[in-house]
């Protein structure tokens, strides 16, 4: 099943609630949220596949402003297992009420980070042991970073002014290379096949990463794809 190329839509809000609830049957969680921050246009951004009760009690009771999930996972450049989480009175007071909606303490949460200073959060969590929790996250944790840009970066360019500034200029070379590994090419093939380095793809790599702001190459591949840069095969 393909995902929702999220560049291409106009109707915004559904269609970005739908994307959440097809990453969550796609990769069979229980749910997933999106929390997003655009300093430049001044808003916050939620969509979530959670019930509407616990949606309504969240806001009701500022839980964004003391969940652990999102206050760890904004200070974090990496994903962040919330077992690793203090069980903490902050964390008992979410938990204990997240519990009566069947929504379970057992997830993890993946940081974005965008050129101007936006962050977005991509949240998944599975009611199973954890034996099981840690074999769905083992295989699909790649896929969902991926997952979290493109998310995260039709978000935070559904605002005009933001899908202006947020324009992207690679060099040939590192589009080419891009273009490569996001066919399944390992760096080695890439040199080979372009007839360089690996030292040197490793270097244009790291400026394409520099460039689109991504932590890791998955990262840099699934931005340049969102931003028309490149194209998936």
């Amino acid at each position: 099943m393909d995902l929702i190329d999220l560049s291409r839509v106009t109707d915004q809000k559904a269609t970005f609630d739908g994307f959440l609830h097809q990453v969550r049957d796609r990769f069979g969680f229980d749910h997933v949220a999106y929390l997003g921050a655009n300093p430049v246009a001044g808003i916050m951004h939620g969509y979530v596949t959670y019930p509407e009760e616990w949606k309504q009690l969240y806001i009701a009771c500022d839980f964004h402003l003391i969940d652990p999930t999102l206050t760890m996972a904004q200070r974090s450049i990496a994903p962040v297992s919330w077992e690793r989480l203090e069980h903490n009175e902050n964390f008992r007071k979410v938990f204990s009420k997240a519990r009566e909606y069947d929504i379970t303490s057992q997830g993890m949460t993946i940081p974005v980070r965008g050129p101007f200073g936006d962050t977005g959060l991509l949240s998944v969590t599975l009611d199973a042991d954890a034996t099981e929790w840690r074999k769905r996250i083992s295989s699909s944790i790649g896929e969902l970073q991926s997952v979290a840009v493109h998310m995260h970066d039709a978000v935070m360019n559904s605002d005009a002014l933001s899908g202006i500034l947020r324009r992207t200029q690679l060099s040939s070379r590192e589009t080419e290379i891009l273009q490569w590994i996001a066919a399944g090419k390992s760096q080695q093939d890439v040199a080979d096949i372009l007839g360089i380095s690996i030292r040197t793809v490793e270097v244009h790599l790291r400026s394409a990463r520099e460039k689109l702001y991504s932590l890791t190459t998955p990262q840099a591949v699934a931005r340049a794809i969102a931003l028309h840069l490149i194209y998936p095969l």
